[in-house]
């Protein structure tokens, strides 16, 4: 008798000898699991979850985290999110400014226990997927606590991190929602065939080559959706126009291996994922963003 087959065994006994407490609880459990996957977390997603292209890659294996403000589709093997999804609309003048936390913080959940210390001295940054300044303004500061778990986390140059990263987020948040109203951002890492690992760390924590961002908005029976894709090295200067990384979202899930926006209609799908258009994203101003740092 297999072990699966013996506690299917166990449970059906307590039911038997304890119906009145063990099916309340088994209900709870149910109601729980049920809203988790069909309330909550479609709710931080638009147009359906991600999806693996090939179930034998296990390099795209993830398990699903929800968080306030976004999702995150997590690898414990890559010790990095795989795509990390949120909404963005556009913020106030007087909305709140919380003090930056001075420490990541392990998550919980994770099975491989990244830790802050983890990046100390590796010449990476801790680079946010979802990005602090948003999430704290937007979902106050238990989307800003979320967004520092380690889980959120991929190892990014400084020169990425903190100049064009910057200006990208900026963008999405001071041009793309204020434009659209509501913008939907969906981002991650990319990796090379045998990517490098952390060398400060205990945990395998595979360094990417590069990272993706996509943006949609939402259709309605007045409009269209419109997207637009980037993707960025490790390898840049910080100095660059935006606009020299736009690419298409086909050309993302070619290189992630990631399934993106299924729940569209197939004719829609295809037009967004396959197309680059960019006059609806008002990139001229975009492009006149100056980085943050020096």
């Amino acid at each position: 008798m297999n072990k699966a087959f013996q506690f299917f065994i166990t449970v059906f006994r307590l039911i038997q000898h304890y119906p009145r407490v063990i099916m309340p609880i088994l209900t709870l459990i149910l109601c729980g699991y049920s809203y988790e996957i069909f309330v909550a977390r479609p709710a931080l997603m638009y147009q359906g979850e991600p999806k693996v292209i090939s179930t034998f890659n296990t390099n795209t294996w993830f398990r699903v985290l929800r968080n306030n403000g976004f999702i995150v589709g997590y690898s414990d093997l890559r010790g990095n999110p795989l795509w990390v999804e949120y909404a963005l609309t556009p913020i106030s003048d007087n909305a709140p400014r919380l003090k930056r936390p001075a420490r990541f913080q392990t998550d919980w959940r994770s099975l491989n226990r990244v830790s802050h210390d983890d990046y100390t001295k590796s010449g990476f940054d801790r680079g946010h997927n979802a990005p602090n300044h948003a999430m704290s303004t937007i979902y106050g500061k238990y989307g800003q606590a979320d967004s520092f778990l380690m889980t959120n986390i991929s190892p990014q140059r400084p020169k990425l991190n903190q100049q064009i990263w910057q200006r990208l987020e900026e963008a999405e948040l001071s041009f793309f929602a204020k434009n659209f109203g509501k913008v939907w951002v969906i981002t991650g890492p990319i990796f090379g065939e045998k990517p490098e690992q952390l060398k400060s760390t205990s945990w395998h924590i595979d360094i990417p080559k590069a990272f993706y961002k996509i943006y949609v908005t939402e259709e309605t029976d007045a409009k269209p959706a419109f997207a637009l894709a980037f993707i960025i090295p490790q390898t840049v200067t910080g100095k660059e126009s935006l606009t020299q990384f736009i690419t298409t979202i086909d050309t993302v899930e070619a290189q992630t291996g990631l399934d993106f926006l299924s729940d569209f209609e197939d004719k829609t799908e295809n037009h967004l994922e396959g197309t680059i258009e960019t006059a609806p994203w008002n990139l001229n101003a975009v492009n006149k963003i100056s980085n943050r740092y020096p």
